[in-house]
């Protein structure tokens, strides 16, 4: 029996109480990992022989565990917690590559997005047209001013008109007059209305009038008129008021809509919307309600959209499950502003610290495996939570009552071996 036993056996119960202390330490920081420390036992070398005594015990590794964290929701949508494998990545001042679990994110005043030690995030960004580039790594920024205003260029609309409505268009008179009176809803069979913009994002209401009318012949069908109007008067010059669409039928199902040229409905171009004191005239608006159906049921309209908009401050930004970064702006508007993208390894204990709650990659751990939060095998990610560290407080607790136990009695080896030293020197 020698000193080294209990020397090492001291030595490695003190990195183990090193390593729980650590864990406890960090019970409280977000994405953090907990540790445990790995053992192995010491041989001296020898020829021959199975009767060799060890020589006491080394620390083998200090290995991280990556089970995932609990989820706690917070008040800010630009913390992000990752349900799954992966993790975020980071560019550090200096350019190296960093990945994290921690989710506590801010934007700058360059529009970047960071953590707390402005480390800026990496993602996928936009093209001009909003459409997010995938694959394509860049620092995650976001543009600090507004949107722009945008003059509306087309109007779609997606309905069913029920064919079960009766006619209301009064009897053709002579002189001719309006044929629909817009403050009499007796001329007409529903209404609605979309929002356009002038160059200006100002508003101008277009409102849509959808007036059942007889059949032209005997034996023929029953025909639809549709009227576009602003400010209260029917749009073009046409003295009685002309429709934007004129006679629109169905077959017999409901389906495939025609003018009263027997074409199929498309694409119409709007008449001039005329400048008043609330808006500047608009003009060449697309209209395509092509996707119009008329069954027997009521009046629906399943879509309404336009392309024009009014000027947006920046309001806030939310994450969705996918990573994809969306800027909500004064106007009610969402526009897509970039993705974030994850990191996984093939084996994330090679993974090395770095402080921070961030690790860099090493020829251990593998190359990062990159990719959109729910591909392959990644995560996906919450909004407005963090994952709370994966330390066990109670079983860290147990952990160090019995590394402080296992020092205790390497203690006592040494103090037994000093014991029998001293009988040996007082030997006569």
């Amino acid at each position: 029996m020698s000193f080294q036993q209990g020397l090492s056996g001291l030595n490695s119960s003190s990195k183990n109480l090193e390593v729980i202390g650590n864990n406890i330490a960090n019970a409280g920081t977000y994405g953090s990992k907990s540790s445990r420390a790995e053992f192995a036992d010491v041989y001296a070398n020898s020829v021959g022989g199975s009767g060799n005594v060890g020589i006491g015990v080394r620390v083998a590794n200090i290995a991280q565990q990556f089970s995932q964290g609990s989820l706690v929701s917070t008040s800010n949508s630009m913390d992000v917690a990752i349900n799954g494998d992966g993790f975020f990545q980071l560019k550090s001042s200096s350019g190296d590559l960093l990945y994290s679990r921690n989710g506590q994110f801010k934007v700058d005043n360059q529009g970047f997005v960071v953590n707390g030690q402005n480390q800026r995030v990496q993602g996928y960004g936009v093209d001009p047209q909003g459409a997010i580039q995938t694959g394509v790594r860049t620092d995650l920024q976001f543009p600090t001013g507004g949107l722009d205003p945008k003059e509306t260029g087309k109007i779609s609309m997606a309905l069913n008109l029920d064919s079960r409505s009766k006619v209301t268009m009064p009897t053709p008179t002579v002189p001719a007059t309006d044929s629909i009176k817009l403050d009499d809803a007796t001329t007409y069979n529903n209404a609605t209305s979309v929002q356009a913009y002038d160059a200006k994002g100002q508003p101008a209401t277009v409102e849509f009038y959808f007036q059942k009318s007889a059949a032209a012949t005997v034996g023929s069908k029953d025909q639809w008129n549709i009227y576009a109007a602003v400010g209260g008067k029917v749009l073009g010059d046409a003295i009685p008021a002309k429709p934007i669409i004129e006679g629109l039928t169905f077959d017999s199902a409901g389906l495939h809509p025609k003018l009263s040229d027997g074409t199929a409905l498309g694409s119409i171009t709007l008449p001039d919307i005329p400048m008043d004191t609330s808006h500047a005239a608009i003009a060449g608006i697309k209209f395509d309600m092509s996707d119009v159906t008329q069954f027997g049921t009521g009046f629906t309209i399943s879509e309404s959209s336009q392309n024009g908009n009014a000027p947006g401050q920046l309001t806030g930004l939310t994450i969705d499950a996918d990573g994809v970064i969306n800027a909500r702006y004064s106007n009610g508007l969402t526009r897509g502003a970039g993705q974030l993208e994850l990191a996984s390894f093939r084996n994330a204990q090679g993974l090395r610290a770095v402080g921070g709650n961030a690790w860099m990659g090493t020829p251990e751990s593998g190359a990062a495996l990159s990719g959109a939060p729910g591909s392959g095998t990644l995560g996906v990610l919450q909004s407005g939570a963090l994952e709370e560290s994966n330390v066990d407080m109670t079983g860290e607790l147990v952990n160090m009552i019995t590394a402080q136990r296992l020092y205790q009695a390497n203690a006592q080896t040494i103090k037994a071996q000093d014991q029998v030293l001293q009988t040996l020197v007082n030997l006569r």
